[in-house]
């Protein structure tokens, strides 16, 4: 696989409204810290227990493993002109992201 969509129109919209996400998420997570300074394990256990909290949570991690690939594999097709090296670069990038949606998937979602 070359790249997330096989379009360069479609790439650069899905790395825009990802970005856009992973901004709103950032300012929800902001504005939870700012409202309630002192944050403890249940409120983040209730926060996160919300379905909607969740649902977005997941998106977001959606997004940023899109939002990676996209732009890792830019980096890479630009500036990695071996193709063993980019191969090799694009697995390492391919496996840490999948590893990062694991992760988040288990710990959002207790799966």
């Amino acid at each position: 696989m070359t790249n997330l969509t096989r379009s360069g129109l479609s790439d650069w919209l899905v790395q825009r409204v990802s970005a856009v996400l992973l901004a709103l998420y950032t300012l929800f997570m902001v504005g939870v810290l700012l409202a309630n300074p002192d944050l403890g394990y249940d409120e983040w256990e209730h926060l996160f227990s919300l379905f909607w909290v969740k649902l977005f949570t997941l998106a977001t991690l959606l997004a940023l493993v899109g939002h990676i690939w996209i732009g890792m594999w830019t980096v890479a097709t630009d500036y990695l002109k071996n193709t063993w090296v980019r191969f090799f670069f694009l697995c390492v990038i391919a496996v840490t992201a999948f590893v990062y949606l694991v992760a988040g998937v288990t710990a959002v979602w207790g799966v």
